[in-house]
């Protein structure tokens, strides 16, 4: 019993001073009731930074736990709308969300950033100087996609749309790769978004350490070229051209994760068929200079069957040890799992079955964390804030309307927050040893 209890109080004593070493990380914020109050504290705001498979701040490790909202900017460009930045930020911030994606690009479409090459909305760009001013307001670091493969926000088809109206000779979307006038049109927009000086704060987005990480491209696919060498001439020419006009921020290339030619003993691991034939290739792209870290996309619902089973956690689970393994062993780089969800579309879909998801992937980048290795984050598909559901694609999780879901992301937030505190300590992530430590990070009640 005497035994017992001097165990008992030891690990009483290991979660206060945990807890107190949190607080005291993380002063940044602090809650008054139901409302933040923020503190206006610059210490410690440095540029996010990595060494070999880490991200590292201040000399620490820093691990991610993240969400994705692409509209941010668009709903900025509009008075009536633009609270609801700052709510979501807000509500981000409450749960311990650190790191944001969205999009910095918005091409030739309604409320566009770019009306047509080099010719930009200041309106619209004054919305993306809000989005980041407000971030750090909470906070919260940015992820800022440049382009997109998809329609949606224009992509790559509007480049092609462009070429075409200037006189060239583009038969595909695919030609935006290829092309050096659309290629020379990407680095201009890359150019201006870089060194633009926000009018906000003063500062120039290549300068601030509110973003975490430039995007090259959302999921890029080149379909015309399977065996991936356009898009890697692509990937190769581009991570360089960010790094040289901004050699401070991290760069990433967007990639869904998809094992390619080059590497046929990992097209196992692929979802389908298809996914080898979409001419990326995981291993190869991030091979390329410039590149910080590694992207994949987790989204069984959609790569595998509509109809949910249980064959959607084991995918996510060997999907994310293979892309974490790789990373360890051929890149030396982290890896974020940059979107992952499900859909409430999906045939068979409960919240129960999505909490389940949430916690693989959450379980399975602790474990990666708890032993030094390249699991370094993941962003959920996608957060939104009330009143906000008419743009909602299936995906979305409004934290007052999902106490699970809430609870669980606020749950490996406090997690993330011990295990970048403790580096302090100056732990050895790769000891076996069962301590007060492991029943602290991993019992499911903290």
């Amino acid at each position: 019993m005497g035994d017992r209890f001097r165990l008992y109080c030891s690990s009483l004593q290991m979660l206060l001073a945990v807890m107190i070493l949190l607080i005291t990380a993380t002063t940044s914020f602090v809650r008054s009731h139901d409302n933040l109050e923020l503190v206006d504290d610059d210490e410690g705001w440095e540029m996010v930074g990595r060494k070999g498979n880490q991200f590292v701040l201040n000399g620490q490790p820093f691990y991610v736990n993240g969400f994705n909202t692409y509209w941010l900017m668009v709903l900025a460009a509009d008075q009536s709308t633009r609270p609801k930045v700052s709510q979501l930020f807000q509500q981000a911030s409450s749960v311990g969300l650190t790191v944001c994606r969205t999009w910095a690009f918005n091409d030739g479409q309604w409320r566009a950033l770019q009306k047509s090459p080099g010719v930009y909305d200041e309106d619209v760009f004054k919305a993306l100087d809000f989005v980041v001013s407000e971030a750090k307001k909470y906070k919260i670091r940015l992820i800022l996609s440049l382009s997109n493969n998809w329609d949606a926000y224009g992509g790559k088809a509007q480049y092609v749309k462009w070429g075409k109206e200037a006189g060239l000779n583009l038969t595909s979307d695919d030609d935006f790769f290829s092309h050096p006038a659309l290629r020379t049109y990407y680095k201009a927009h890359v150019k201006t978004v870089l060194n633009r000086v926000n009018t906000i704060t003063n500062v120039t987005y290549k300068e601030d350490p509110t973003i975490f990480a430039w995007e090259l491209m959302n999921e890029p696919r080149c379909t015309s070229d399977p065996s991936g060498d356009k898009l890697q001439s692509w990937i190769q020419e581009m991570a360089v051209y960010v790094k040289s006009m901004d050699p401070k921020h991290l760069v990433e290339i967007g990639l869904e994760g998809f094992y390619g030619p080059s590497t046929p003993d990992k097209a196992q691991f692929n979802p389908n068929t298809y996914a080898t034939q979409v001419g990326t290739d995981f291993i190869r792209n991030h091979m390329v200079l410039g590149v910080d870290f590694a992207s994949v996309h987790m989204y069984a619902d959609s790569w595998i069957s509509q109809t949910i089973t249980d064959a959607h956690v084991q995918f996510t689970k060997s999907w994310m040890e293979s892309h974490i393994d790789d990373a360890e062993k051929y890149l030396g780089m982290p890896v974020v799992f940059t979107e992952f969800g499900v859909s409430v579309k999906d045939q068979g879909y409960n919240s129960t079955f999505r909490d389940n998801l949430y916690s693989t992937v959450y379980k399975t980048l602790l474990n990666s964390t708890k032993r030094g290795g390249s699991g370094a984050g993941s962003l959920m598909w996608q957060l939104f804030p009330e009143g906000t559901d008419y743009m909602d694609d299936g995906y979305a999780i409004v934290l007052s309307k999902s106490p699970s879901a809430s609870n669980m992301i606020s749950l490996h937030s406090t997690r993330i927050a011990i295990f970048n505190s403790l580096c302090s300590w100056k732990c050895k992530w790769g000891c076996k040893k069962k301590t007060a430590l492991d029943t602290i990070l991993y019992h499911d009640e903290l």
